[in-house]
This record gives C-alpha cells, sequence and structure tokens, in this order.
C-alpha cells in the first residue's frame, strides 16, 4: 500500500498529526518553527505560532488546545487566547517533543536533548490542575505515546531502541510493567505511533519511508509506502476516522534529491481509529 499526497512540502519538521472535531478536522505541528497548523477542507495550511517549539498538541474538553513548547506547556483557550505556563526546566539543551492523554485526561509530552545525547530526556505529565510530574527517566528521543482502546496498556517509542515499548497503565499506578512490544525492522527507527479500534499499533518510521501496522498481539501486518524517508507520525482522521494522515520531516533532508519531504500524507487503510482523547485540564 502507498500513501497519497495531500500537501506540498510546506513544514520544516511535521509531527504529531491529530484529528479532533472541535476544532474542524486535523492539526499537527511544524515543530521546531514553533508553529501548529491547521488544515483546511480546500487543502491548505493555516499557522499558528506558538513558541521556539510546538512539539505536541491535543484538544481540551473546553474547547482550545493544550501545547507542549519547547521547556514546558501552554494553553490555547476556546477563544484562541495561548497561555504559555512557568518552564518546567531551565536547560537549554533539552526540549520537549511528542506525546499524549492518557484515559484519565492527563497530558503527557516526552523531551530529547537537542544533540540527543542518550539517557538525557524524560517523560512529563501535566495533569487538570497545573501540576507537572515526571513518569519515565533517562530516555533519548521520546516519541509516539498512545493507548489501548480499553486503556490498560500504553505504547512508546524511545526512537534509538529500535523498538516499541508496551506499559500496563493504570489512573493511580501510572505507567508500570515496561516490556517489548515489537522490534522494528530496519532501515530506519520507529517514530510517531497512533492505535486503531481493534488495537492495532501504526508506527511512523523515520528514515525508513514507511508506517509499519501491528496487531494488538505485537505481529507485523502491513506496511504502508510513505514516497520520503523521514517519516514522523500518524493519525487516524477524516469523518469516519477511516483515513490515515502521515507528517514527514525536512530536517538533514537534501530536499533537491527529496522533494516531497515536509510534505502531509494520507492512505486509507480499511481500520478505522478511535476518537483523540482530551485534556481534562
Amino acid at each position: 500500500m502507498r500513501a497519497q499526497q495531500v500537501t506540498g512540502p510546506a513544514v520544516f519538521h511535521g509531527e504529531g498529526p491529530v484529528w479532533s472535531p472541535t476544532w474542524g478536522g486535523l492539526r499537527f505541528v511544524d515543530m521546531l518553527a514553533g508553529d501548529v497548523m491547521t488544515l483546511r477542507s480546500d487543502g491548505t495550511l493555516d499557522r499558528l505560532h506558538v513558541g521556539t517549539v510546538a512539539a505536541v498538541v491535543r484538544p481540551r474538553t473546553g474547547g482550545g488546545a493544550v501545547i507542549a513548547v519547547e521547556r514546558g506547556f501552554a494553553l490555547e483557550d476556546a477563544d484562541g487566547t495561548i497561555r504559555t505556563l512557568p518552564a518546567v526546566w531551565a536547560e537549554t539543551g533539552v526540549r520537549m517533543n511528542e506525546g499524549g492523554c492518557d484515559p484519565d485526561g492527563r497530558f503527557y509530552a516526552g523531551s530529547m536533548a537537542y544533540d540527543q545525547a542518550e539517557g538525557a530526556a524524560s517523560v512529563y505529565r501535566l495533569d487538570p490542575d497545573g501540576s507537572v510530574s515526571v513518569v519515565l527517566e533517562r530516555v533519548t528521543v521520546s516519541n509516539g505515546l498512545e493507548w489501548s482502546p480499553d486503556g490498560t496498556l500504553a505504547y512508546y517509542n524511545d526512537t534509538p531502541t529500535g523498538e516499541i515499548a508496551v506499559f500496563d497503565y493504570s489512573r493511580d499506578a501510572g505507567l508500570t510493567n515496561r516490556r517489548t512490544f515489537a522490534s522494528v525492522p530496519g532501515p530506519g527507527k520507529p517514530d510517531g505511533l497512533t492505535v486503531d479500534a481493534d488495537g492495532g499499533v501504526w508506527t511512523a518510521v523515520y528514515d525508513g519511508g514507511a508506517v509499519l501496522h501491528y496487531s494488538a498481539a505485537g505481529v507485523l501486518e502491513d506496511r504502508i509506502e510513505v514516497p520520503t524517508a523521514k517519516v514522523t507520525a500518524c493519525t487516524f482522521g477524516g469523518d469516519d476516522l477511516d483515513r490515515l494522515f502521515i507528517t514527514t520531516s525536512q530536517e538533514d533532508v537534501d530536499t533537491d534529491e527529496d522533494q516531497l519531504a515536509g510534505s502531509l500524507f494520507v492512505a486509507d487503510v480499511g481500520v478505522r481509529g478511535r476518537p483523540v482523547r482530551p485534556f481534562a485540564g
């Protein structure tokens, strides 16, 4: 199966696509430009600048969005006002990268060092009351966090490991019992991921030009070819949540040779996703 192009190479480092009717469809980030992107019905893109980095965006239950910015979090109110919360750390060599919301309405964002130093990053959780806690330490390039349909499992990519990890999850205990769900074959490494309504896991393969689909049992079932190498993330969208939207990057790419880098793609994969879990704050 091969993904189809939706836009031209409009972003430098596309990441974190998410579909929500509350904001009219698909949003994703041009991460290192600090912009939240909105796909319009005519195929054009709108930009909302939120800071030096826009790492991940999710809807809020009351409207607007929660956004991970370079060293912390920001809130978009229903009227479009952006409020940046106090920085979580002062170190300038580490930035937020990717994340998502758990079944209890809490927002997670993982980090990475700009130089990708091993073990220099963590995963943070923003609770609806505004408190922030560290839920994972000594990660390297934090990516792809999403929960199973019943909310009891969480899937996670620390990209350099080359593996999709799975945790048990409960509100009180959080993420526990980390283990390997699947090893991702090269070329490339696992980046952003999403989970479909049947519990299947779909992971972007950075430097691999593909999205891979694993069954809930961890068996590789499908490969979606993407005609550019740096595939960053994917999500289900469309009115029936039956279209897989895929973001890509131009970072460290010779765009004369890879002219579709930074484009948005879509594939009709015959499977439906689940509605996005919003932030309760």
